[in-house]
């Protein structure tokens, strides 16, 4: 079967976004108005989370075509925040978090923005690849604002440790694309839709302003929460 492609800022990337901020925005609501609600969005975004990857795979499988190694390994950064997220959700773990909710807001973000996919609704890839995003992005709102998570202070701690793990992560991904011929994390050339990576100049020079921009935003995300402990 042929599906269309997808273009984004068009009324179908809108109308996506919008629907996913709505379901957001009812797991938040639902979290904070009853324990049973809470237990529910808990269950939903932890579920969504260590799940979105095989079902992502399994939908790619599904349309009877070679699927490319990018799309086999999960080592794309939102494949790795999509797990962390899941266990964040489950676990409270202070790092994963922090992981979970600088990666979310100030990456998997972006990926809402300028979605890194070519096949449109009603393929199951496009209903996947925005599941696992919107899950992430959840659960580093529902965190903060429902489960009282807060980053350690002094408030550019927690911004110091996720930027030391995304650089870790920027090397392995470099090593994996040069090995394999890959592109993960988008470290080795800007992904085919337009995105930001397309106004940061020529590679390597991109990966420079990937620096700058992390850690000001990642610092930008803790401010709200300066001086602010962990709420009871």
């Amino acid at each position: 079967m042929d599906y269309p492609a997808f273009k984004p800022f068009t009324q179908e990337h809108a109308v996506t976004v919008g629907i996913g901020f709505f379901a957001i925005g009812v797991l938040i609501f639902a979290g904070k108005r009853s324990g049973t609600g809470r237990k529910l969005s808990t269950a939903v975004l932890g579920t969504a989370g260590l799940m979105s990857y095989p079902l992502s795979l399994a939908a790619w499988m599904s349309l009877g075509r070679s699927v490319a190694i990018d799309n086999l390994i999960p080592l794309h950064l939102c494949d790795i925040t999509a797990f962390i997220a899941g266990f964040a959700i489950l676990t409270k773990r202070p790092l994963l978090c922090a992981l979970t909710y600088f990666w979310g807001l100030a990456a998997t973000m972006q990926a809402l923005l300028t979605p890194a996919i070519n096949i449109g609704f009603p393929a199951w890839p496009f209903v996947m690849f925005f599941i696992q995003h919107f899950a992430i992005v959840g659960a580093a709102l529902y965190l903060p604002i429902v489960e009282g998570w807060r980053p350690r202070q002094p408030f550019w701690k927690s911004p110091l440790e996720v930027y030391a793990w995304s650089v870790a992560y920027m090397a392995l991904a470099l090593l994996v694309n040069w090995l394999l011929g890959t592109n993960f994390g988008f470290v080795t050339r800007p992904p085919e839709n337009p995105s930001l990576i397309d106004h940061l100049g020529a590679w390597p020079w991109y990966l420079v302003s990937f620096q700058f921009i992390a850690l000001g935003l990642y610092l930008l995300l803790a401010l709200p929460f300066a001086g602010k402990g962990r709420k009871p």
